[in-house]
């Protein structure tokens, strides 16, 4: 990898990103709909709306990889997820193609399995149970990059990030807390490892409260250094400001889950 382009620049992820890749590659191109605050003036930054294909195209120009975070990145009504999450995504896939990058690491979501509950540890195999419009197009991203790994060779990576965050901050996160530097280090295995074609990566650290089996990371070199049980006093204490919610208390996507809920299932059959 010479150059590699980052979408989602003025984000939190995008944000933090920025300092810990810097130098990783010998250049950085990044971008986003609006301009980051705090731009260096070392690093390359070129505005773009991803629901545009033609700008798109211009930003995958001598690109080798891609990480995509760019889009919505909360759970919106259905109208904004459609532009910037679903159009957006194709975009950058059939721009990368057609610009003949190399490869693509996805910023899926924990929110494509969000309606697994919390009793059930899940592997990558498990189908898909999106928590609302978001994780629907996180479970759409991740299929367009199976389509364009297989069909036009694309090496892609799917990151299923989890709670990106210096420490986990409530019950729920001790189970899917990602310590930044980890995040780093799938990046690179995406965009690096010579033997991947395409994977389904959790984006969780070490924690002891998991619910994902994360084997298909540890195969390509993962080694977690973030341990979620370090920050327990700091989880527990942000816990306790916290309104029970039946069903944000039961599923894996927590809030996400509970918004405009309205089934009579009986949550413990699923």
């Amino acid at each position: 990898m010479r150059t590699v382009l980052v979408t989602g620049a003025a984000g939190g992820i995008g944000t933090r990103l920025r300092k810990l890749l810097k130098g990783v590659y010998p250049q950085i191109v990044w971008s986003d709909i609006k301009t980051p605050a705090n731009l260096g003036s070392d690093e390359k930054f070129v505005q773009a709306n991803i629901a545009d294909l033609a700008a798109c195209e211009k930003l995958c120009e001598g690109v080798d990889g891609i990480v995509h975070l760019g889009g919505v990145s909360v759970e919106r009504p259905w109208e904004e997820i459609l532009p910037a999450n679903i159009v957006g995504c194709y975009n950058m896939f059939e721009a990368a193609r057609r610009k003949k990058v190399k490869r693509i690491v996805f910023a899926s979501s924990n929110h494509a399995i969000g309606f697994y509950p919390r009793t059930r540890r899940i592997g990558v195999d498990n189908v898909v149970r999106p928590d609302g419009y978001y994780g629907v197009s996180k479970a759409f991203g991740e299929s367009m990059g199976a389509l364009y790994a297989y069909k036009h060779g694309l090496r892609v990576t799917c990151l299923r990030i989890g709670n990106f965050d210096d420490v986990p901050v409530d019950h729920r996160r001790m189970s899917i807390w990602l310590k930044p530097e980890d995040l780093v280090q799938l990046i690179r295995i995406g965009l690096e490892h010579p033997e991947l074609r395409f994977e389904v990566f959790y984006g969780a650290s070490d924690n002891e409260r998991g619910w994902w089996d994360n084997d298909a990371a540890l195969r390509y070199g993962y080694k977690p250094t973030g341990k979620s049980e370090a920050h327990v006093k700091e989880a527990m204490e942000g816990q306790a400001k916290l309104k029970p919610d039946r069903v944000a208390d039961w599923y894996q996507g927590g809030p996400f889950c509970s918004m405009e809920y309205d089934s009579d299932a009986d949550l413990a059959r699923f």
